[in-house]
């Protein structure tokens, strides 16, 4: 099994899209990003544009040779989105790419009506619908019934988790959970995941400390039973974030890490630093005005699933002895 994760906060953009090869199948997880549109009363830094350019074109690359797409929920920075701004993926120009494989999704049927919206858009540009997944197993692939998104009375709507075995090698993907209920942390250790890739808690909106402490305690109980625990989207919209995800990096001897950690590259927090960024390289008044996201280029699809599996791996431990967090 070979994961990479290609965008959430730590590599410079909001979300928690990823790619899972396996031996038989080529699954991409949540092809969606954006870009927080105001932080502090600021657009996005060029340089946090750059990236989110950067993991778009990723996310192409490897819907190219998908055979499957999975989609935890319809929230904008999870999905190609019909009527997309600037920063987040726009859906028709992917389009072609969602034809072929098979869409795995949660139903709309509870959620609000911006959702359902969202799902009817994907399947009319893909031309297939999405399979109703909640609560379905198939032999190397499972999906969770339907999950808070964050706390249960969060009012952001339900996610879905996702399960993917092969050869004895399980990850699991935990979009928008952020730890703050119990029931989810339980399914995933039933699950008995290898790899786990979980959005923490959205400490930059000041979460209450008995919630925080609550959280820190369901790191700590995943990290007991799975030897790979990889935090990153809400959890580090914030230097607060990146500091609550060191120290449990320390507790757990490296089994906690970011997804820039895990893929062994350096931590791009620009969520979390634009005030910084824009104190340190200022931008041009009418920069934003004037910028024009260059098109996509769509590869030629193979006719079959011709993708190369490789069996590097990354690991927690990548970039345990770096100094993590001294930009922060």
């Amino acid at each position: 099994m070979r994961i990479e994760i290609l965008g959430t906060e730590s590599l410079g953009v909001r979300g928690l899209c990823c790619s899972v090869r396996t031996r038989r199948a080529h699954i991409v997880m949540d092809p969606g990003l954006a870009l927080g549109y105001r932080r502090k009363g600021l657009l996005p830094h060029p340089l946090q544009v750059a990236a989110g350019e950067t993991v778009a074109r990723a996310i192409v690359q490897h819907l190219a040779t998908a055979t499957d797409v999975v989609i935890s929920h319809f929230h904008g920075d999870h999905i190609p989105l019909a009527n997309a701004n600037p920063f987040q993926l726009p859906l028709a120009e992917i389009a072609p790419l969602l034809r072929r494989p098979r869409l795995w999704g949660k139903d709309t049927l509870d959620e609000p009506a911006g959702f359902a919206a969202r799902s009817r858009d994907i399947m009319t540009a893909a031309g297939q619908p999405i399979r109703r997944s909640q609560g379905r197993r198939e032999t190397w692939l499972a999906f969770s019934e339907a999950m808070p998104h964050g706390a249960w009375d969060s009012g952001l709507g339900k996610v879905m988790m996702t399960r993917i075995e092969d050869e004895g090698e399980v990850f699991v993907h935990a979009a928008d959970i952020q730890l703050l209920a119990d029931a989810p942390v339980s399914v995933i250790l039933d699950w008995q995941p290898t790899v786990l890739l979980v959005s923490g808690p959205p400490l930059y909106r000041r979460l209450h400390p008995a919630k925080i402490k609550a959280a820190t305690r369901r790191v700590l109980r995943l990290a007991r039973s799975i030897p790979c625990c990889i935090i990153d989207h809400h959890a580090l919209r914030c230097g607060t974030g990146f500091k609550w995800l060191d120290q449990l990096r320390r507790e757990t001897g490296g089994a906690v890490c970011c997804a820039a950690d895990y893929m062994g590259v350096e931590r791009q927090p620009w969520e979390a630093e634009r005030s910084r960024l824009y104190a340190d390289h200022p931008v041009a008044p009418d920069w934003h005005a004037t910028y024009q996201r260059r098109p996509l280029k769509i590869p030629e699809q193979p006719s079959g699933h011709t993708d190369n599996f490789s069996s590097e791996k990354y690991h927690c431990t990548n970039n345990l002895n770096k100094k993590t967090s001294e930009h922060l």
